[in-house]
């Protein structure tokens, strides 16, 4: 039976590069997000059947009900990649008195409290499938960026949501590794270039990758395959992903 994957953020980086890689190895791959008719995620649909899926992560009964279609529409997910990090622009390069209190309890909602719900569902639907002899469950692969471990100036609410992200992952681990479920929790410490139109790699702000100094959204889905796919007596919890020439 051919495995399925649920990836709740859509965009043409990581979740569009996830979204090729996954199916290319066979498996019936959704993609979730707020407007599943941008162009992005309609070419994934049109070329590789990628079913797009409508969903605001950050509501507890939309996310319920998401769960619930894709397991009736296509089976149960046993991989599922949770790639939302909340930001807004408004939020960033601000003081902490300069911060707007609505924006910064926005980009909690829309990154911790959203990863919280989708893995609520993911750990739910994963407990209830069959488990022989300690056979692997599923995987659940939070996104997350340096603001994990690095609180940088004038990013507070950020830095905030990004710090809880990391605690809920770790939790979720400890509590549902020894049960078949591998949680795995992956900060990218990097600007990600991906491929253009024009067939070049760039960032919206960094500019273009210039000798693979950005992380490249299709290395890092082959790295989530990996991560999926590892043997349990080797489970990794954290992978941090950065370019070779990233100043850490």
């Amino acid at each position: 039976m051919n495995e399925v994957a649920l990836i709740v953020g859509g965009g043409p980086g990581v979740s569009a590069s996830c979204a090729r890689l996954f199916a290319a190895e066979g498996m019936k791959v959704v993609i979730a997000a707020r407007n599943p008719d941008k162009a992005p995620m309609q070419k994934l649909s049109k070329e590789l059947g990628v079913l797009c899926k409508r969903c605001d992560a950050s509501s507890p009964s939309e996310v319920s009900t998401l769960f619930e279609e894709v397991k009736t529409e296509l089976g149960a997910p046993n991989l599922v990649v949770h790639n939302i990090d909340g930001r807004s622009p408004d939020i960033f390069r601000k003081t902490i008195t300069e911060a707007d209190p609505e924006l910064a309890l926005s980009t909690l909602t829309n990154s911790t409290y959203s990863a919280f719900l989708v893995g609520q569902q993911a750990a739910k639907i994963m407990l209830s499938m069959d488990q022989r002899n300690n056979d692997h469950r599923g995987t659940i692969i939070f996104t997350n960026a340096s603001a994990a471990f690095k609180g940088y100036p004038k990013s507070g609410a950020f830095a905030m949501a990004s710090h809880g992200k990391s605690g809920l992952a770790q939790s979720m681990a400890r509590e549902l590794m020894p049960q078949g479920i591998h949680v795995v929790h992956v900060p990218i410490d990097a600007a990600i270039g991906w491929t253009q139109e024009d067939g070049i790699r760039r960032h919206r702000l960094a500019g273009e990758s210039e000798n693979d100094n950005m992380a490249d959204p299709d290395k890092i889905a082959e790295t989530y395959l990996h991560l999926h796919r590892q043997h349990k007596s080797t489970w990794t919890f954290e992978a941090i992903i950065r370019p070779w020439t990233e100043n850490w």
